[in-house]
């Protein structure tokens, strides 16, 4: 099944979310527990940033002591994000095209969840991989 909505994807998540305020030792312990690879960074119930184990090695290799560092410091600020409507395809194209592991996924700045190729079955990754098969053939 290709076309499942990302709202069905994610329906029973309950989303890793912390305060720009969290020092990234607080996030990693948490992305570690949920076995997670990203904390939604959020204010006054507003999505302002995603933190991942990418921005955490680029934190550390920058010197900052992830005990006193806030979230704030590390994060990528005002990532990207998907409505809960669209596709698992659609997902994966603008991960692929943008270079995401992780999709926030947003309703009027409420919050729904947030995906990652994992999230994906294998016919929806065989679909993307035709896809861009195809486009290498035509180009």
């Amino acid at each position: 099944m290709t076309n499942r909505s990302l709202q069905y994807i994610v329906k029973d998540q309950e989303p890793l979310t912390r305060g720009p305020e969290a020092s990234l030792q607080e996030a990693c312990q948490d992305m570690w527990t949920r076995r997670v690879g990203a904390v939604m960074v959020v204010d006054d119930g507003r999505l302002v940033g995603i933190f991942t184990g990418r921005d955490a090695v680029h934190a550390l290799s920058r010197g900052f002591d992830p005990r006193h560092t806030p979230l704030a410091t590390a994060m990528t600020p005002a990532p990207d994000t998907i409505p809960p409507e669209a596709t698992a395809i659609d997902a994966l194209r603008r991960m692929r095209d943008c270079g995401y592991r992780h999709l926030p996924i947003v309703d009027r700045g409420r919050i729904v969840g947030i995906v990652s190729r994992g999230d994906f079955q294998g016919l929806e990754l065989d679909r993307l991989e035709g896809e861009d098969a195809l486009w290498e053939r035509i180009c």
